[in-house]
C-alpha cells in the first residue's frame, strides 16, 4: 500500500469537508470546532457530556474547547447542567435548535450521495475505516470513545443493559451512544 496515496486521500476528503462547512449557509456562524463539539454531544452518553470529555474527544486544548463551548452557549445551542451527585461537575445538553441544525446538515448531502452511489462497497469502506481507526487508537494509546454496546463493560442484567464499570443500569437508547470510558472487548484479555 502506498502510504502517501492514503494520506493524500484523507487530506483531500478533509479539505472537502472544510469547504462544505465554509460554504454551507446554516454553518456561517459556526467554527468547525464548534460543529465538531455539537456532533460529539449529539452522539455521547451521560458519562461523556462534560467539557473535559469534549476536550479529550476533540484532542484540543482546554482553552480552545472552553471558548468554543462558551460561544455555543451564547448562540443558544448548548445548555450547562450541574451534576446532581457531584456539584463541581457540569454536563452539556444540546438545545432543540442545535438538534434541528444537526439534523439538517449532517451527514453532508455530498457524502450521503457518494455512499449511496458506492452501493455495497460503502459498508465495506465503513468497516475498513472503523478497523483503521481502532488500530490507530490502540497504537497511539488514545481513548477509544466507542459505542457503549461494543464495550467490554457492557452487560445484560435481567435482560436489560448494564454498565459493569459504573455498576449502573443503562437505558436502551444509551447503548447506541459514544462513551468516554469505552474499552474494546479485545482489551479484556
Amino acid at each position: 500500500m502506498n502510504m502517501t496515496t492514503l494520506f493524500d486521500l484523507f487530506e483531500r476528503l478533509t479539505s472537502l469537508m472544510r469547504i462544505w462547512h465554509r460554504e454551507h449557509p446554516l454553518l456561517a456562524d459556526l467554527q468547525p470546532v464548534q460543529l465538531s463539539a455539537l456532533e460529539y454531544l449529539a452522539r455521547c452518553n451521560h458519562y461523556s457530556d462534560t467539557p473535559l470529555a469534549v476536550t479529550d474527544y476533540l484532542g484540543l486544548t482546554k482553552g480552545t474547547v472552553s471558548q468554543s463551548l462558551k460561544a455555543l452557549e451564547a448562540k443558544g445551542l448548548i445548555e450547562k447542567r450541574q451534576d446532581l451527585q457531584d456539584k463541581r461537575s457540569v454536563h452539556l445538553d444540546l438545545t432543540p435548535a442545535a438538534r434541528e441544525l444537526l439534523a439538517t446538515v449532517t451527514p453532508p448531502a455530498f457524502l450521503a450521495q457518494a455512499l449511496a452511489e458506492m452501493g455495497p462497497n460503502a459498508a465495506a469502506l465503513e468497516a475498513l475505516l472503523g478497523e483503521l481507526l481502532r488500530t490507530v487508537q490502540r497504537q497511539v494509546d488514545v481513548p477509544g470513545f466507542g459505542l457503549c454496546k461494543t464495550c467490554r463493560f457492557h452487560q445484560q442484567r435481567d435482560g436489560e443493559p448494564f454498565c459493569g464499570l459504573t455498576r449502573e443500569p443503562l437505558g436502551r437508547p444509551s447503548i447506541e451512544l459514544i462513551c468516554r470510558e469505552h474499552q474494546p472487548c479485545e482489551d479484556a484479555a
